[in-house]
C-alpha cells in the first residue's frame, strides 16, 4: 500500500502495524473488533467527517479507517485516544480500549496467558528451545520466521507482541515463584545469529538473578531423566488447584486432574534434583557468553 502523505506527516498503513489483523476463527475477538468499528463509523458519521478526513486528523490513512470501521484491523490505543478527541467522545472511545486489550492477542496465546497470570507457582521443563516467557523479542522474531509453512510478516509480529505480553508474569505483585530448567542444548543454539544469541543469554542472567524465579541448567552430559519426551509445565493456583502438561504424557493436553497432576510434579521434581543447581547454572550461562 502506498503511503499517504500530509501536513501532519505521513499517516499510517498496514505495512507501519504488522500483526493488527483480526483472526477469524477468534469469534469473541471478531465480534469485539467489530462493535468497536460500528461505534467508530457512526460516531464519524455524525459528526460528518469523511473517512480521508477522520485520517487525516488521527494520522492513518483512509484504508486503514474503512479497515478498522470495519472490524478487519485491530485499534491500537494511540488511535482510540485520538479519534476519542476528534470526535469529541468524551472518552467514551478512549475507553473501549479495555474491551480491545482483551482480544488483542491471539485466542490460545489470551488462554494460556490467562493461566500464567493466575498461577502463584509456575514450573517449566524446556528441551527444544528457550521457554516462551524468557525469550527476548528478536530469538522469538527468528523462531517464527524460521517455521514452515512460513508465517507471514504479520503474523510474525502479532506473535512476537503476543509471546512478549506473557512475560508482564515477572511485573506481577505479588510476584509468582516461578521455576525453570532448560536443557544446555537450548542455550548453545545461536537463534538469530551471535548478537541475538549473546542477548538472549544476557536475559537469562537478568530473570535467572530475581529473587522469585529458579533457573537451572540440565547438562547434556547428564543422565537419563524423566523430561526426555519432551516439556513439562506445572501451575499451580492461590485456591488449591492446578494445571498442567506434558508433551510426553496424556497426548500432549492440559489437565487439571490430581492424579496426573501429581505425576508430573514427580517428574519435575526429579528433573530438577538432577540439573545444575541456579547458582552453578548462572555460572554456566556465564561462562558461555565468554565463549561467544
Amino acid at each position: 500500500m502506498t503511503a499517504v502523505e500530509a501536513d501532519a506527516g505521513r499517516l499510517k498503513g498496514e505495512a507501519d502495524e504488522p500483526g493488527w489483523e483480526v483472526d477469524p476463527d477468534d469469534e469473541w475477538g471478531v465480534a469485539v473488533i467489530a462493535t468497536v468499528g460500528r461505534q467508530l463509523k457512526l460516531r464519524r458519521e455524525a459528526v460528518g467527517m469523511r473517512a480521508a478526513e477522520f485520517g487525516t486528523a488521527v494520522g492513518y490513512s483512509e484504508d486503514m479507517v474503512y479497515k478498522i470501521e470495519g472490524g478487519k484491523r485491530i485499534p491500537r490505543q494511540d488511535y482510540l485516544v485520538r479519534a476519542d478527541e476528534v470526535l469529541g467522545a468524551g472518552g467514551l472511545i478512549a475507553a473501549t480500549w479495555e474491551d480491545v486489550k482483551r482480544v488483542r492477542y491471539p485466542k490460545k496465546v489470551r488462554e494460556l496467558a490467562k493461566l500464567e497470570g493466575q498461577a502463584v507457582e509456575i514450573g517449566v521443563y524446556e528441551s527444544i528451545s528457550i521457554n516462551g516467557l524468557l525469550q527476548t523479542p528478536d530469538h522469538a522474531r527468528a523462531l517464527f520466521e524460521s517455521w514452515q509453512p512460513a508465517y507471514s510478516p504479520d503474523e510474525v509480529e502479532r506473535l512476537v507482541a503476543a509471546r512478549t505480553a506473557r512475560q508482564s508474569v515477572f511485573e506481577r505483585s505479588p510476584a509468582p515463584s516461578l521455576s525453570f530448567v532448560q536443557e544446555e542444548a537450548t542455550l548453545r543454539r545461536p537463534v538469530g545469529g551471535t548478537m541475538v544469541w549473546r542477548q538472549q543469554l544476557e536475559r537469562l542472567l537478568e530473570v535467572g538473578r530475581l529473587r522469585n524465579v529458579r533457573l537451572q541448567v540440565m547438562p547434556t552430559s547428564s543422565e537419563a531423566h524423566p523430561g526426555l519426551n519432551g516439556r513439562i509445565e506445572v501451575l499451580k493456583f492461590g485456591d488449591g488447584t492446578a494445571a498442567g502438561r506434558s508433551d510426553g504424557a496424556f497426548n500432549g493436553r492440559p489437565t487439571t486432574d490430581p492424579k496426573q497432576i501429581r505425576i508430573l510434579e514427580l517428574r519435575y521434581g526429579t528433573i530438577r534434583a538432577q540439573a545444575l543447581p541456579p547458582r552453578e547454572s548462572l555460572a554456566f550461562i556465564e561462562q558461555l557468553l565468554g565463549e561467544t
